[in-house]
């Protein structure tokens, strides 16, 4: 490619995304309203390709294809705002199924990411959490796929109150489960979770119902004492954990040893009556990561033990982690703000719910936070 030729793609490049993107600063390398990782999901690139592109040091192939994903997404937006007034119409159905493919797409992948542990003996999994939680993050953060219902969508009256509690929500603090196996010790960590919600629209028309997709990345650890499931409960009460167990740092006591990462696709469905949100769902895909074999044979001293207890845990997602995918059994959270409208970044949805191991049903907390909300501004 001729220097004067890299010149003019990149020059062709920077001036049509100028034409959605604001005004580009050559100092600094960035657009004036959109930052670049941004922009960089709405063309399906990586922020390590794009950054080539705006900097001028792509390759040939690079900006060719470059310059067909800027005209596609620029044609793309030109025929949104075309049909504007009869999206409400006819288009906006075309839409919703566009919507449900793409998330099936999703779910389909997922959950081909963990058919692995499914055969007689699953082997250990080197796919990233990068992997699994930017499918999800893709399907919700782009400009290609827009599943959220948006303000000129909402009824006249405004009496639409899912549109408040769209967008990405996060676990907030983690919580310990003790969990029942043919063998005592094994432990469940809660550490993270990713949530994506959206107005179910095409099922409810008054908005009272929502649906979020889950991503979480927990732990597994294994008790080398191998203590009992009710030595961790409260004794007048079994489905309670003690305290000290939930103020418990695993990682500060040597008798336990964190054996694997649990990957979850989780689907849940929210229903808002009054001031309150009731919430149910199921796993869709889940998957384990075992840590690598050399660090767990010196954690636990035994490489007999290790392969009995990788045993145990592959027993586990060939019957698909059965246990963890019992229909959760949650009371109803209070709603953020009796005015569905004054829902806001931050916010809280909390779930007090029941996990079934064994023969014991343990209580458990789980609270949802809203970190990016989709619509900011009050319907009027």
């Amino acid at each position: 490619m001729h220097q004067e030729d890299k010149i003019e793609n990149h020059q062709e490049f920077i001036s049509k995304l100028e034409t959605s993107y604001g005004k580009f600063n050559s100092e600094n390398k960035k657009f004036e309203s959109t930052s670049n990782s941004k922009i960089a999901r709405d063309l399906c690139y990586s922020d390590s390709q794009f950054s080539r592109l705006i900097n001028g040091t792509a390759s040939e192939g690079e900006f060719k294809r470059a310059l067909r994903n800027v005209n596609r997404l620029l044609n793309e937006n030109s025929l949104q705002k075309k049909n504007i007034l009869s999206e409400k119409a006819g288009n906006r159905n075309y839409k919703k199924w566009a919507i449900y493919l793409c998330l099936l797409l999703l779910v389909g992948i997922i959950v081909l990411l963990g058919i692995q542990f499914l055969k007689e003996e699953p082997a250990d999994t080197t796919v990233t959490n990068t992997t699994r939680y930017d499918m999800l993050k893709w399907s919700f953060e782009n400009n290609y796929i827009q599943p959220y219902i948006k303000l000129k969508d909402l009824p006249a009256d405004c009496n639409f109150p899912c549109y408040k509690y769209q967008g990405k929500w996060s676990l907030k603090g983690q919580y310990k489960i003790p969990f029942f196996r043919e063998r005592n010790g094994f432990h469940y960590v809660a550490k993270e979770a990713k949530m994506y919600t959206r107005c179910m629209d095409e099922e409810n028309q008054g908005g009272e119902l929502f649906e979020g997709y889950e991503y979480q990345k927990h732990e597994i650890w294994y008790d080398k004492r191998e203590f009992t499931i009710d030595s961790f409960l409260v004794a007048d009460d079994k489905s309670k954990i003690r305290e000290s167990y939930n103020n418990s740092d695993f990682s500060e006591n040597e008798n336990f040893v964190k054996v694997a990462y649990v990957h979850t696709f989780f689907r849940n469905e929210f229903t808002i009556d009054s001031n309150l949100v009731f919430r149910k769902g199921k796993t869709i895909g889940r998957d384990i990561e075992f840590l690598v074999e050399e660090k767990l044979i010196k954690d636990l001293g035994s490489q007999k033990l290790v392969k009995e207890l990788k045993s145990e845990i592959n027993s586990i997602a060939r019957n698909r982690l059965e246990d963890f995918s019992k229909p959760i059994n949650c009371e109803p959270s209070k709603v953020p703000n009796i005015n569905f409208n004054y829902v806001k970044k931050g916010d809280e949805l909390s779930f007090e719910c029941q996990f079934t191991t064994g023969r014991f049903l343990v209580d458990y907390e789980k609270i949802f936070v809203l970190e990016e909300q989709y619509i900011n501004n009050i319907c009027r």
